[in-house]
């Protein structure tokens, strides 16, 4: 699918982009040449792949190296809200900036 000079107006004109017509000339060869790689991956057959999780997969035997999920530091909520103007029920009180 290739785009046309009014698709790439339309594209500029959404993110908000002041092209030239010097610049749209460029864009529309970038975009279409990116879209030509898009097409070319998506006619790879990956049927039977799977994903890999790290690159390090595809060498080696990478395993997941993972934490145990435990505490580690104390709660400090006390010593820290006590420089605050403001505290209620262990949170912050702000001014409304909103009306």
């Amino acid at each position: 699918m290739a785009l046309t000079p009014l698709d790439v107006r339309r594209i500029a004109e959404l993110a908000r982009l002041d092209l030239g017509t010097a610049e749209e000339g460029r864009m529309l060869v970038q975009l279409n040449a990116f879209f030509a790689i898009v097409e070319q991956m998506s006619a790879v057959d990956t049927s039977g792949v799977e994903p890999l999780y790290t690159p390090l997969a595809a060498v080696a035997d990478a395993h997941l190296r993972l934490r145990d999920d435990a505490v580690t530091e104390h709660d400090e909520r006390a010593a820290n809200q006590r420089s605050a103007p403001a505290v209620r029920d262990g949170l912050y009180l702000v001014p409304r900036v909103i009306e």
